[in-house]
């Protein structure tokens, strides 16, 4: 799927938590990623993109990562889009409610994955998106998609989802509802954790530029994809974006 059919009403509502069903449409078709691509990830499903619960954990080459129970802190800048104004948030991963989704997470998390990545996509009340790597070196290292958990809680405030274009295509792509999304529970998406503390540090990432482009005025993520944060720190300066995650 690609982000042409993002609309750039959807950044304007998205902070009412009253998603009318034409609404509902239009949102889960901006939220998508085309994994397989690696070109224009967003947060959607395609039409046949229902996850059953019949679906079988692991791919073997997540391996084992006894850190996937832990707490993670992340610490952030640019709150508010002003620099050198930082916060903490606390994720607690939930490897019961999704394990295949908590141990990618996890081994992201090792390998410093998200130091320095951009929350390029704020919508106040609906989510804060976030999962393309700064260096688009490292992020072309994350291609292979890991198959899907079913899902077995809503995607309530708080809540920590990865992004999909379809079933068993989820890479690096993740959001925080920052609404009671739960519309989104019955397209597939299924959450891996929770904010534990910090929800109002997450109210702040900044959230100006809006939608993203090509339809809105946010960035693009085929050129976050191909030129990273060189593109993001001259174009968005004033995106928040995290300085450091680790486990504590």
């Amino acid at each position: 799927m690609d982000n042409s059919s993002s609309s750039s009403s959807s950044s304007s509502s998205s902070s009412n938590n009253s998603i009318t069903s034409t609404r509902r449409e239009s949102i889960v078709r901006s939220l998508t990623t085309a994994a397989s691509s690696m070109t224009s990830l967003g947060l959607i499903m395609s039409a046949s993109g229902i996850i059953t619960t019949n679906i079988q954990p692991a791919n073997a080459e997540e391996g084992s990562a006894a850190d996937s129970t832990k707490l993670i802190e992340f610490t952030v800048d640019n709150l508010d889009g002003i620099p050198g104004k930082t916060g903490k948030i606390v994720m607690k991963l939930r490897p019961d409610w999704a394990p295949i989704g908590a141990e990618r997470f996890a081994k992201l998390t090792e390998i410093g994955f998200w130091d320095d990545a951009r929350a390029f996509r704020v919508l106040p009340g609906f989510i804060v998106q976030f999962g393309i790597n700064g260096d688009p070196t490292k992020q072309a290292l994350w291609r292979k998609s890991i198959m899907d958990d079913p899902v077995k809680v809503g995607n309530k405030r708080g809540t920590v989802t990865f992004a999909t274009a379809g079933p068993n295509t989820r890479t690096t792509q993740i959001f925080i509802n920052t609404g009671d999304n739960v519309f989104l529970d019955k397209q597939g998406f299924s959450p891996i954790g929770e904010i534990v503390e910090g929800m109002d540090i997450v109210d702040k990432f900044y959230s100006g530029y809006g939608e993203g482009g090509p339809r809105g005025n946010g960035p693009n993520q085929g050129l976050i994809q191909a030129k990273g944060n060189e593109y993001l720190t001259k174009s968005y300066p004033k995106l928040s974006y995290f300085t450091s995650a680790k486990f504590i």
